[in-house]
């Protein structure tokens, strides 16, 4: 039985998966127990185990404040780290993500959309505490945003192969759905733009205890898709030829990649808003670490490294022992621009991986 080409080891990648897991972990408990007011970690074990601590105002800090921050930090960190993925294997281009591509902008008309049809700039965080039906129309206005983003680039993608090209074009797409909203924003009151402007700003604080199941809900769906796309993934990867060789269904496997990460994206950015380049950094970074092109490898992967990775940007954004908080999309660009420059410099040869 011949081995699939595109993964000539098997197994052995088992010790990165428990290192990324316990990485993961331990950031999570470091993110409870950093902010303006820092907690031993004793406590936090404490609170976490269901006991109590001598402080009951530390206990209503981590459950009701610090968990939804962390848990929104590993949510948002792995799906936007595979809708990135996804994206560089669909269109083979090395700098293909959610934000490059002007998903993330087309996520955001979504949501705009959704406040304008208010006949105002509402608050975000207003429209999720009408019900979960707010928070599910957020959602759903972001990924059909982002989804038509997507589609419109793939249509291109059929007549133009050229993949420095397509990205160009996917800057610009961005640059229309955001020149929209900024057009929308110059007839609107100084007070109606202060709301939209700060959840332009990116933040992991914004997502209510009681809204979490829903993103949570989201992302696992997307998730789940993308793993079950792994196979797809690894043909597209070697040409449609290929693909078509395996028995895929090329256009079924784009729609399927659409809906992905249309779900990974928007979700995200309805409730996060836009937060760049961790989509762009973390496959690189993940493909980098294991030396594997395999999907079935990469996507689990991809996931615990997008999940440390924002973990840890955002105990940076919370400045630990100050009551400042700088906001998450900063953050993640003067982390993640290092990264794709340290992964190039060491690669030197980005492309030969598509």
């Amino acid at each position: 039985m011949n081995e699939d080409p595109i993964h000539n080891r098997r197994g052995g990648y088992s010790l990165y998966f428990v290192l990324l897991a316990t990485a993961v972990v331990v950031l999570f408990v470091l993110n409870l127990a950093l902010g303006s007011v820092d907690i031993p970690i004793g406590d936090i074990v404490a609170i976490l185990g269901g006991g109590e601590v001598g402080n009951g105002a530390w206990h209503k800090i981590v459950i009701n404040i610090r968990i939804p921050r962390a848990v929104t930090a590993i949510l948002a960190g792995s799906a936007l780290s595979v809708g990135g993925l996804q994206m560089q294997t669909l269109f083979r281009n090395p700098l293909a993500g959610p934000s490059v591509l002007g998903i993330t902008a087309g996520a955001s008309l979504g949501v705009a959309i959704v406040m304008l049809a208010a006949g105002t700039i509402t608050s975000i965080f207003a429209i999720q505490q009408f019900s979960a039906l707010g928070s599910w129309l957020i959602v759903g206005a972001a990924s059909a945003g982002a989804a038509g983003v997507l589609l419109l680039i793939l249509l291109i993608s059929i007549k133009v192969r050229d993949n420095v090209t397509l990205l160009i074009i996917g800057l610009m797409i961005g640059n229309i759905t955001i020149a929209v909203v900024s057009v929308w924003q110059y007839f609107s009151s100084p007070e109606q733009i202060q709301d939209y402007l700060i959840w332009t700003f990116g933040s992991l604080g914004g997502v209510p205890l009681n809204q979490l199941w829903i993103l949570g809900a989201v992302t696992i769906v997307g998730g789940g898709l993308a793993l079950a796309l792994s196979k797809p993934l690894n043909g597209l990867l070697l040409g449609e030829n290929y693909a078509r060789s395996m028995g895929l269904s090329v256009t079924a496997s784009r729609i399927w990649i659409i809906v992905s990460t249309s779900l990974l994206a928007g979700g995200i950015t309805a409730f996060c808003g836009p937060i760049g380049f961790v989509g762009i950094a973390v496959p690189h970074l993940t493909r980098s670490l294991l030396g594997t092109n395999d999907h079935r490898v990469l996507i689990p992967a991809t996931l615990l490294m997008g999940a440390l990775l924002l973990l840890a940007c955002d105990i940076i954004a919370q400045v630990p022992g100050s009551s400042t908080t700088l906001p998450i999309s900063a953050v993640t660009s003067m982390v993640g621009s290092p990264v794709v420059i340290w992964v190039i410099i060491q690669r030197k040869n980005l492309k030969a991986s598509f």
